[in-house]
């Protein structure tokens, strides 16, 4: 999609020109190693989206967007210590190469970086975005602990799920989309609707990335394939095995998620289980439903449809993504 490679194009660009050059570089260049491995950069691309689609200053929100990716890329650094996570993105994560304190050091330094990014903007502005910025960090945190929680919490439901993946994953993308409009000088209704589209959308990649991490082109993902039995993960794929699964079945399931092991048989059995359950497709029905959510809270924006187009396309590619 060439509008998501021209916001791209200026993402990396500013990037560039705010490589980390300070000292000591042992803290600064495991920074740099991250944010130069990319990805999509669909985050601050989402900033940028809003506020076109306002009819704001791009160049104001720029700074803005950059505190979106860098923030994201904390997260990311700790939630590779905190998963013992070897690759991020197809790269030896920075724990890794540079030991946990390193990566913990740098993963917060990321974060105080991103809040400089913010210090431009007038006074009400400032004070509306840190609002969103420092509740999305908060919603961010308690849904990691959901994830954490998870691991061990013997009984998971469907909507304690959602919870977490609304809080780990949506709740920063939709920040994105309101960050953006209100740099734009958007109203509340379309900045609140403009919030929950990004919210569904991030739920729907959410839930993509937990049929990836089993379903999907491992080389393509840079993951390590099926991490998240490994780590007894109970995503959108457990939930929904277990829940149509034999009662034989679901013993299995139990009796493995008890177990945190690298046993091949593990993976292989509970494999075996989410394709007996079909839940490869009823968790793509599920991002499905999330995208139209999504499309509904776009509807509701007050302009023309097509200011919209890209958000849709925007949609519609995260269920594209390489399976």
């Amino acid at each position: 999609m060439q509008f998501l490679d021209e916001y791209q194009g200026m993402v990396a660009s500013a990037i560039t020109k705010y490589v980390f050059k300070d000292k000591p570089e042992e803290l600064y260049a495991p920074m740099n190693y991250i944010i130069s491995h990319g990805g999509k950069r669909l985050r601050p691309m989402m900033v940028l989206m809003a506020c076109e689609m306002f009819d704001g200053d791009l160049k104001k929100a720029l700074k803005p967007a950059l505190a979106i990716e860098f923030f994201h890329n904390f997260t990311l650094i700790h939630d590779d210590i905190m998963d013992e996570a070897p690759l991020r993105r197809g790269k030896a994560t920075i724990h890794t190469l540079h030991g946990i304190n390193t990566g913990i050091l740098s993963g917060d330094a990321l974060m105080f970086k991103a809040l400089k990014f913010f210090e431009n903007l007038e006074p009400n502005l400032y004070k509306a975005c840190m609002r969103v910025f420092i509740h999305t960090g908060l919603l961010l945190c308690e849904g990691q602990q959901y994830d954490i929680n998870f691991e061990t919490q013997e009984e998971v439901t469907f909507n304690d799920y959602i919870r977490m993946i609304t809080y780990k994953t949506g709740v920063l993308s939709a920040s994105s989309f309101e960050i953006g409009a209100l740099i734009a000088g958007a109203d509340f209704k379309d900045a609140k609707a403009i919030f929950n589209f990004g919210k569904h959308v991030g739920i729907a990649f959410q839930i993509m990335d937990d049929y990836l991490d089993v379903f999907g082109n491992q080389e393509q993902f840079g993951k390590k394939h099926a991490g998240d039995i490994y780590e007894n993960k109970k995503t959108v794929l457990y939930l929904l095995a277990k829940e149509h699964a034999t009662e034989e079945e679901r013993k299995e399931l139990e009796f493995w998620y008890s177990k945190k092991t690298d046993n091949v048989d593990k993976v292989y059995s509970v494999e075996k289980i989410f394709r007996r359950t079909k839940v490869d497709e009823k968790t793509l029905h599920l991002i499905q439903e999330h995208n139209e959510l999504a499309q509904q809270y776009l509807n509701k924006i007050g302009v023309s449809d097509e200011k919209k187009k890209p958000f849709i396309e925007l949609a519609n590619y995260l269920l594209r993504r390489e399976s």
